[in-house]
């Protein structure tokens, strides 16, 4: 894909994406006394202050195990230090904290790849699929949004991207269950690196 080649800044998602997805959000919402079908994010930002402080530090340092224990999806490294070597620029835009997202570059072996500024997380603006964090980069890096390339394993990612107006690639999943969401599909990072 043409639009792919020239593409120079890059924003990926991190669980699932550049890390295998290792949380259960069932147990975190059973843990936290959260609804099942509610945001977790969400669902924390509506309560009380002091109610929900003692969650997210829960939550936090529940996080934190899961980041200092990360592993990358297929393709992973190859990707993201193929696009370094061509000079793209790169980004996190992550639902995790930032702190916990520089922990977990650094257990894979990418955290000389993205600069600490170009880590977005949920403490620095609104989580996606709130278009924020993406708009924040392409301000940062002096580029339209329809600039940014976001890529992602799930539809929050998607309409992140969309809303931004930025390009949306799906990857880390067997089919693409949002073709109108997805611009592009690869099965991981790996297949991905081959449409570069």
């Amino acid at each position: 894909m043409e639009q792919l080649r020239h593409a120079r800044h890059w924003v990926f998602d991190l669980d699932g994406t550049l890390t295998c997805a290792v949380h259960d959000f069932a147990a975190i919402r059973k843990a936290l006394d959260i609804p099942p079908e509610a945001d977790i994010l969400h669902h924390l930002a509506a309560l009380p202050k002091n109610q929900a402080a003692s969650k997210r530090k829960w939550l936090l340092e529940h996080e934190r195990t899961l980041a200092l224990a990360a592993r990358t999806t297929p393709g992973a490294l190859e990707l993201v230090r193929e696009l370094q070597r061509r000079g793209c620029q790169l980004g996190i835009l992550t639902r995790n904290s930032r702190e916990l997202a520089l922990l977990s570059l650094q257990a894979i072996g990418l955290a000389g790849c993205f600069a600490a500024t170009d880590v977005i997380g949920r403490d620095e603006l609104p989580p996606k699929p709130d278009p924020a964090g993406l708009l924040h980069l392409a301000a940062q890096w002096q580029v339209s949004p329809q600039d940014l390339v976001m890529v992602g394993d799930y539809r929050f990612d998607l309409e992140c991207a969309k809303a931004a107006g930025s390009l949306a690639i799906l990857v880390g999943l067997p089919e693409n269950p949002w073709p109108a969401l997805a611009d592009l599909f690869a099965k991981d990072c790996g297949q991905l690196l081959t449409m570069l």
